[in-house]
């Protein structure tokens, strides 16, 4: 239960932060959902491709920033061409 609640915070502020670099207003919510699936995204691609993974605190906020840009910047993509 502590793992979930660590990774829902952590989601949050991955999230927000990468609002912030992309210049997206999501809202807190969508913010936290950002950031948690943009951490699962990147570390599954790192880990596949790579072969490494971190557990640690600060490789998941990075990872989640990393992911939950990608994921706006594909959502804008989408959007465009609709």
């Amino acid at each position: 239960m502590v793992g979930f609640i660590i990774a829902l915070i952590i989601g949050g502020i991955a999230g927000a932060i990468a609002a912030r670099l992309m210049n997206a207003d999501f809202g807190l919510v969508m913010n936290v959902i950002l950031g948690i699936a943009g951490a699962f995204i990147f570390n599954i691609v790192v880990f596949i491709v790579f072969g490494i993974g971190g557990g640690n605190i600060l490789w998941q906020l990075l990872a989640g920033v990393i992911g939950a840009c990608a994921l706006i910047w594909g959502y804008r993509q989408y959007k465009q061409r609709s």
